[in-house]
């Protein structure tokens, strides 16, 4: 796997309404892979969380193992150690291939995540939107990490490495603070 020279942290989020956000990227790669990448655990877990794969009117577990989202041997921070191994009950909601992907999110605890998948050309645009959010800094720790998982999946799609997922996050949690202030 090629090494990125340097990763770009951008934070293209918006506050759509009160317990809203919505993050949007830009991948290369068409929307059937993307597809495969949303709702299969094998290909999910390089990205985001394994689990179970997603399959119409399911359930969808989802397993908080972020060891797999770094190239190197890093530690979980402090503060996201407790939630190692832990695993996610989900509904799947809307399951409409190779489109559109609506899910529980914490069990239903902090609402539904949508997403939208658009396809330009041989590319693809990803389209989250997490509503229902109750947790008081939800905004900025949803969308740090939506945002620092999206850029994972859009390395790998690219065939490059993410050397640091936990620094990266850090990052990104910094950009979004930034962006919705």
């Amino acid at each position: 796997m090629a090494e990125a020279a340097a990763i770009q942290i951008s934070a293209p989020i918006e506050r759509l309404a009160p317990d809203t956000i919505r993050l949007e990227r830009t991948l290369d790669a068409p929307v059937e892979t993307v597809w495969c990448y949303l709702t299969e655990a094998e290909l999910r877990r390089q990205w985001f969380m394994g689990g179970t794969d997603a399959t119409p009117g399911g359930e969808l577990e989802l397993l908080n193992d972020h060891d797999n989202l770094s190239d190197e041997d890093v530690p979980y921070p402090d503060d996201y150690a407790p939630y190692k191994g832990r695993t996610w009950n989900e509904k799947v909601i809307r399951f409409e291939p190779p489109r559109l992907l609506e899910t529980t999110f914490q069990g239903g605890q902090n609402g539904r995540v949508t997403f939208e998948l658009f396809p330009e050309g041989d590319r693809s645009r990803l389209v989250i939107t997490h509503s229902g959010i109750t947790s008081p800094t939800g905004f900025q720790d949803f969308g740090g990490g939506w945002n620092s998982h999206m850029i994972v999946l859009e390395e790998r799609l690219a065939g490059r490495s993410v050397k640091d997922f936990w620094a990266l996050h850090a990052k990104s949690h910094e950009a979004v603070k930034e962006a919705l202030a």
